[in-house]
């Protein structure tokens, strides 16, 4: 080799090191930002030294952390597989599998009610039962006395003369305790900025899979939909949530186990405004309402999301088997996020169904979808004349 080329190629040499020290170099410098500008969670070394006395810190809302201030977080996109996706079934569908899941005598209250139409004298020990059997479904004291009023004041004491006529009677009160005038859709229509949908509520009540399955009927009807897995504590709920998004078609933001929701649910938020997709579907971290540090973050997640988009609904699954206790979780949340529907979870044949009625007059905002099942398609908008027909088995 001639002196020539043997210094063109040492150069050479040499220039590249050069380059990739200082790649290097850069990258450790945007890693060590990242480290400072990320909160850090309860719990994680250090926080106690910076926060309170339980180390509970909110950087996001502190001075000098205002509206403007991106929350840093190492988030990824998880694509869905090109796979071949079935067509989720229709809201028609969806509502007969509802009737058929409530029908019958498969529920007390179910029971109560049609032995009330069923007897051919109504005494006052019949009165007695049916509102044992209104009060032990969850229709709660209020409803209860509403209903036996009304029904008392338009049924002859001594007994029906016509049972077709008396379970019309009751199927019309019933209606109107349940309420058909709420508006029970669920908001998830394109402005300026996607439709963002927060899931919230305690353990246990399904809030990934319900996330899951609305995007699933989102989907069905041809809006493009990215999915935020703000529940970060959970180690399986992110892969869980990757996984519907899999199955539906849309991409998944998702954050390291133990990132900062706050900063994950703002990065999904950005990543749908990005690709000016329809909705964005934030999944959140299943919390008991006593825990007061955890209902604060959950209100943190809401404000740092608005910074970017409004939040047009704010969805509370509750298991509808939960009764008094589930109520008492929902008061929290409404205070907390200002929650705008309720989503039933194991609201079928087992369930007491009156809790639909007492969560709606609690918590003034109407139930807009309920779980039946386990089933992809288990998810159904809540009808309230559907509803009535399938307590009283109405063909």
């Amino acid at each position: 080799m001639d002196p020539v080329t043997l210094w063109i190629v040492v150069g050479a040499i040499i220039l590249a090191a050069f380059v990739a020290v200082g790649v290097m170099a850069t990258r450790r410098r945007s890693a060590l930002q990242r480290s400072r500008q990320t909160p850090q969670l309860p719990g994680e070394p250090g926080a106690a030294a910076r926060g309170g006395a339980d180390g509970d810190v909110d950087l996001l809302d502190r001075p000098g952390g205002g509206v403007g201030t991106e929350p840093a977080a190492d988030t990824e996109v998880v694509e869905p597989e090109l796979v071949p996706l079935d067509r989720p079934d229709s809201r028609e569908s969806r509502l007969a599998r509802l009737r058929r899941r409530l029908s019958g005598s498969n529920s007390a209250l179910s029971r109560g009610l049609l032995m009330l139409i069923s007897r051919d004298r109504i005494d006052e020990d019949t009165w007695e039962d049916f509102e044992e059997v209104l009060i032990t479904s969850d229709l709660g004291v209020g409803p209860t006395t509403e209903l036996v009023e009304a029904l008392r004041a338009k049924l002859r004491v001594d007994g029906v003369a016509d049972p077709v006529q008396a379970r019309e009677i009751l199927r019309t009160e019933l209606v109107r305790l349940v309420d058909p005038t709420l508006d029970r859709t669920v908001h998830a229509e394109r402005g300026e900025v996607p439709a963002v949908v927060m899931v919230v509520g305690v353990n246990g009540t399904g809030k990934t899979t319900t996330v899951g399955k609305l995007a699933r009927v989102l989907v069905s009807e041809d809006k493009d939909v990215v999915l935020g897995a703000a529940d970060t504590f959970r180690a399986a709920a992110a892969d869980q949530l990757a996984t519907w998004g899999d199955r539906v078609g849309v991409p998944t933001i998702r954050g390291a186990e133990g990132a900062d929701p706050a900063s994950v649910a703002f990065e999904a938020v950005k990543a749908g405004i990005e690709q000016e997709v329809d909705v964005v579907l934030i999944d959140t971290a299943g919390r008991l309402h006593t825990k007061t540090g955890l209902m604060d973050e959950l209100g943190k997640v809401k404000r740092v999301i608005e910074r970017q988009a409004p939040v047009g609904e704010v969805l509370l699954v509750l298991d509808a088997t939960t009764g008094q206790n589930g109520l008492t979780q929902a008061r929290i949340f409404r205070d907390v996020v200002n929650i705008t529907g309720i989503v039933l979870t194991k609201l079928d044949g087992s369930a007491k169904g009156g809790i639909v009625v007492q969560v709606q007059r609690e918590l003034g905002v109407p139930v807009k979808l309920v779980g039946l099942g386990e089933g992809v398609d288990d998810l159904a908008p809540f009808d309230a004349e559907v509803f009535v027909d399938a307590l009283l088995d109405q063909g």
